[in-house]
């Protein structure tokens, strides 16, 4: 142990970091992309191969789940054949399952190939995560900081766009070939601008964890189906729901206990004594409900314009191009920031600054037009990259260089586990609370109601012009329950918003208790 740290001490990065920065970003990019831009090609998929859109939506939970899986082990495997060679044999396995996804005729072979994908995928954010930590010192990290998070939050907003307007305008499968000259670039530059100091090479008596990988990867794919699958089933009132969930805590418990038991022979796959840093702690449960508001936003938004709005997938995808410049002119504010301010007034402006988001979304109605929700999603952009930024860079600052690629990987599984929850915990809110405003809304109509009975007469005689009046006076009563149910759901929406910036407000107290470096102080 002592050779490893008078090691990390020693080594100095010979490369200028911005270079190495540039196969670390594509990578990021390349894969945080490929998490949301099936979205909206699924209903074509679906046609492709002849399944229902419930089952189509496995494209994405395949990749979620394979990712999920890895991602903890990085550590593992980056001792077992060395961190660069798994860097690089995740980037090649990305990208040669990619081009299997696009040539994919069935649906066993297109989730065969996102599994795939999934697993070198796993691989490259928390390395990537890992490396800049160690590239930059402390005092040029907040703008190295910010350049990352711009990637792993603009990429997750564009892919509805960039998948829409590739799907509309050639074909699905070219959303997973567009992967194929990025992963090919990423291969060279990552040979020649990424460096390997001692600590990440090879080590030698690292034994595979099976026991650990079998329980991680049980909880893991029961939690996810749990999640996907437990709205449509009533949750806990569906018997295999229960079961399936007495699985994944009984997984995650034996996961646990393994782990710690390990742990002093460090033969485990990942080193949970990590959470004992205070900062790691607190920094990583913030970004937890941050992805979880990050990733269920992008999702029920363009859900919310093709339901409500009829909008096409291209148009929906379109809307989130704002909350993508939010970001951009929020991670050069960033960097400026953090070094005139300080880190935790940074993460409070934008913990602020994004529940104000949540706020303006929650005002927006069914007479809205595409520019309408352009500011509403240009300041929760710009709110998301000034917290999670500071946030990141924080969580990870008094770790060693030589933790950095465990606690990476323990963070990425954390915050992909809490993008799961938080997209399920919005669908669910979102049918919950349309039900409710639903029951609210329709003890209005009634003939007891004068503004009902206006309302039904002016639209029954609209409809006697081409129909009898007992047919016009049925159809009045249709319409009049068609817009029940779109109000009932746009409430449901807006209350979700709401809570969104209730989510965010409850994690202002906790930075507080964050710790700042000297480097990172004004």
């Amino acid at each position: 142990m002592e050779n490893t740290i008078s090691e990390s001490q020693e080594w100095k990065f010979k490369i200028n970091p911005w270079i190495t920065m540039i196969p670390i970003m594509l990578s990021i990019f390349m894969f945080a992309l490929d998490e949301t831009i099936s979205n909206v090609a699924l209903p074509y998929m679906a046609g492709t191969f002849s399944i229902s859109h419930n089952e189509s939506t496995w494209i994405i939970t395949s990749y979620l789940v394979a990712s999920g899986i890895v991602i903890p082990t990085v550590d593992f495997f980056s001792r077992l054949i060395g961190r660069k060679q798994y860097f690089i044999l995740s980037i090649i396995i990305f990208t040669v399952a990619s081009i299997i996804c696009g040539f994919a005729n069935s649906m066993a072979m297109m989730l065969i190939a996102r599994i795939v994908q999934g697993i070198g995928g796993g691989g490259i954010m928390p390395i990537a995560q890992a490396v800049i930590f160690e590239i930059f010192p402390k005092e040029k990290l907040p703008q190295a900081m910010a350049v990352f998070g711009l990637g792993v939050i603009m990429a997750p907003i564009l892919g509805p766009s960039v998948g829409g307007w590739i799907t509309e305008n050639w074909s699905w499968p070219f959303i997973y070939f567009i992967n194929i000259p990025f992963g090919i670039i990423c291969y060279f530059l990552t040979q020649k601008y990424v460096e390997e100091p001692p600590y990440s090479r090879k080590q030698s008596n690292v034994r595979m964890d099976f026991s650990g990988f079998f329980f991680l990867a049980t909880w893991l794919l029961t939690l996810q189906i749990v999640l996907d699958k437990g709205n449509d089933a009533d949750w806990f009132g569906a018997p295999w729901i229960c079961k399936l969930f007495a699985v994944s805590c009984i997984s995650f418990i034996a996961f646990v206990y393994i782990q710690r038991k390990k742990a002093k022979t460090g033969d485990g796959l990942i080193n949970l004594s990590i959470l004992k840093n205070h900062n790691f702690l607190i920094g990583t449960g913030g970004q937890i409900v941050l992805m979880a508001v990050l990733m269920s936003s992008a999702a029920i938004l363009p859900s919310m314009l093709q339901r409500l709005l009829g909008y096409t997938s291209f148009l929906s995808g379109l809307s989130m191009i704002p909350r993508g410049l939010g970001c951009f002119i929020a991670s050069i504010l960033s960097g400026i920031l953090v070094v005139r301010l300080g880190i935790k007034p940074v993460a409070v402006i934008g913990l602020v600054t994004l529940a104000i988001g949540g706020l303006l979304f929650g005002e927006i109605n069914t007479n809205i037009a595409l520019a309408n929700i352009a500011f509403p999603n240009f300041v929760f952009g710009a709110g998301m990259v000034l917290s999670m930024v500071p946030l990141s860079n924080i969580s990870c600052a008094t770790l060693p260089n030589e933790a950095q690629t465990n606690a990476s990987g323990v963070q990425n599984l954390f915050k992909n586990i809490g993008a799961a929850i938080g997209t399920s915990i919005a669908t669910t809110m979102i049918s919950r609370f349309s039900q409710m405003h639903q029951m609210m809304m329709v003890k209005t109509l009634n003939d007891t109601n004068p503004v009902f009975t206006e309302r039904i007469s002016a639209i029954s005689s609209a409809f006697m012009s081409q129909v009898d009046p007992a047919t016009a006076a049925h159809m009045a009563q249709g319409q009049i329950y068609r817009l029940l149910n779109q109000q009932a759901a746009l409430w449901g929406y807006v209350e979700t918003f709401r809570y969104y910036a209730v989510a965010v407000i409850l994690i202002l107290p906790f930075v507080y208790f964050l710790k700042e470096t000297k480097h990172e102080k004004n």
